[in-house]
């Protein structure tokens, strides 16, 4: 999995995006993330920020599969490839792989492609450092933009399923973005 590979990679760049390790610059923009109500309404709702000043270490994120979202020098947002949680209770398929792609940017970043852009491009380093091995993406089907974004990054719904009180779309990704 993930732990095979060496940690971080070189910054993947794309073409207005760099995917790099989280540094302690990042911080502002995780708290950010995790304590707005928009990121937070389709993944279980926003953090406490005070909570999260506290909590969050220096430098959040350092692990395999942990991307910063950087553009123009700013983080944006992120981008995640993880185990699944065989625990949960949308540990569906599991032939469909143990990977799972996440992504939150900043509200004032959506609608302009970037996490297409980005999750391509984290998903085009994973086949290249984990070649045949398969990616899932879990999303509510309320979140029509993250449906549509799921078919435009090649996943291709395996099931729907009740959690966590509403209901959620597995998808598999079929290896290849689509154009």
């Amino acid at each position: 999995m993930l732990g095979s590979v060496a940690w971080p990679p070189v910054p993947i760049r794309t073409e207005r995006l760099v995917l790099r390790e989280s540094e302690g610059r990042d911080r502002a923009a995780i708290v950010e993330l995790l304590a707005s109500a928009e990121v937070g309404a389709y993944v279980g709702g926003a953090q406490d920020r005070g909570e999260l000043e506290r909590a969050l270490p220096e430098v959040p994120g350092q692990r395999p599969g942990f991307f910063v979202v950087e553009l123009d020098g700013s983080a944006i947002g992120t981008v995640t490839l993880s185990g699944r949680n065989v625990e949960s209770p949308d540990y569906l398929h599991p032939e469909a792989g143990d990977v799972e792609l996440g992504y939150l940017f900043l509200p004032h970043t959506w609608g302009r492609g970037y996490a297409a852009e980005a999750c391509a491009a984290a998903l085009a380093w994973f086949a290249t450092t984990h070649p045949g091995e398969g990616v899932v993406l879990t999303t509510q089907t309320a979140n029509e933009r993250s449906l549509r974004l799921a078919t435009k990054l090649g996943f291709t719904e395996l099931t729907r399923y009740h959690a966590y009180g509403t209901e959620q779309c597995l998808a598999t990704w079929s290896g290849r973005v689509q154009p």
